[in-house]
């Protein structure tokens, strides 16, 4: 016998409200668990951390204040960002295995709801942690890397973060090269420095040849030492030669040699306009740079496919409780990032384009997200 309308409208509407009490219930596990194992795991990092590195801050008189508003307060966003796909994951397999050895699961699937609809509380907690996570890399972190890194080098570092860098080919401007051999960054001084200039058909003009360059601080220019500087004309050449000249060069020694770190402290907009630099100059570093606005995209949504993959592991109820779900989606995490590392590496030591190389781990797994999916009991 067929309901009446009014008796259907509650039953959707008690329906309704129980989803709603399920999403609820999900949402505060899901992101209570996170954040707990944020501060687990990130306590455990700070004092293995402060151990190794107590003996050099008392040898250089590291101010507790420093210690802990300088250095730690901002090591703890940037490792917690770093490894925020890695977090959730944990986050993930723990709470769902044990929804699934506690028969929560199975209860919520009886009920009426899908596995698909039980994945949207899932997603609407990863995406707040993917967004969180998107806009503290992007524009929060690298001022905390910044005063970090300060931190390091005056109480840490007992060496220059700094090292000279050999064979330097830039386009500084329009139609202008540079080349050096070696460029010292603690004197501010390079080797066998040479620019040439070309016309608009490719045809070089002139070209002037350094034994030595050094960048003066006080002008804000590039001096020349030992210079010879040749014409090349249409009908006839010329050369000339002297003891020092100044150059109208509009590079800094920092454009030079950027520690390894620097990366790390740009904001978005900051790298975006120091890749179109890169790009005009046709230097070595531009693949470093695009390998980073590339990673920068692909982690936070690398959360969605390691949600994916913790919940279909860890929804079915197994024998011997969450152990084998907690080793499995772990040994799965931890590739995921050596993979992530292996395909850093081929863009920056090889041909691999630098978006492919941050992109393929993440359509590898969500491959593997879709199958663990399609054999997850529903």
């Amino acid at each position: 016998m067929e309901k009446p309308d009014g008796e259907k409208i509650i039953g959707k509407t008690i329906a309704s409200f129980k989803m709603r009490i399920i999403d609820g219930y999900i949402i505060r596990k899901f992101l209570g668990t996170f954040f707990f194992c944020i501060i687990l795991i990130l306590t455990i990092a700070v004092v293995f951390d402060f151990a190794e590195k107590i003996d050099n801050f008392m040898e250089k008189d590291a101010p507790a204040k420093a210690i802990i508003f300088d250095y730690y307060f901002n090591f703890i966003p940037y490792f917690a960002t770093l490894f925020s796909p890695l977090f959730v994951f944990i986050s993930v397999i723990f709470f769902t295995s044990k929804m699934a050895a506690n028969t929560e699961i199975i209860a919520i699937l009886n009920s009426g709801m899908s596995f698909l609809r039980m994945m949207w509380p899932y997603f609407i907690s990863a995406l707040v942690i993917a967004i969180l996570t998107f806009l503290l890399t992007n524009f929060v972190i690298p001022q905390a890397n910044l005063k970090r890194m300060v931190f390091e080098d005056k109480y840490y570092r007992s060496t220059a973060r700094r090292v000279p860098v050999m064979n330097i080919h830039r386009q500084v401007s329009k139609n202008v090269l540079i080349y050096m051999e070696s460029f010292n960054p603690i004197s501010q001084a390079g080797r066998n420095f040479t620019i040439e200039k070309f016309d608009d058909s490719g045809r070089l003009e002139s070209k002037l040849s350094g034994n030595m360059v050094r960048y003066d601080t006080t002008k804000n220019k590039w001096t020349v030492i030992n210079y010879y500087i040749r014409k090349i004309g249409k009908n006839e050449d010329s050369l000339s030669n002297g003891d020092r000249i100044d150059t109208t060069l509009t590079i800094t020694p920092a454009d030079l040699s950027r520690g390894p770190g620097f990366v790390g402290t740009m904001t978005y907009d900051e790298l975006n306009d120091y890749i179109n630099q890169l790009r005009l100059q046709g230097s070595d570093e531009l693949k470093l740079f695009l390998v980073e606005k590339h990673r920068r995209f692909a982690n936070p949504f690398a959360i969605f496919i390691l949600t994916l993959i913790g919940v279909s592991l860890s929804s079915k109820k197994v024998r011997g409780g969450i152990g084998m779900n907690i080793g499995i989606g772990l040994g799965l995490s931890f590739s995921y990032i050596l993979f992530l590392q292996f395909a850093a590496q081929f863009s920056l030591k090889g041909n691999l384009d630098p978006m492919m190389a941050m992109w393929i781990p993440n359509i590898l797994y969500s491959i593997i997200a879709f199958v663990l999916y399609k054999i997850a009991p529903k």
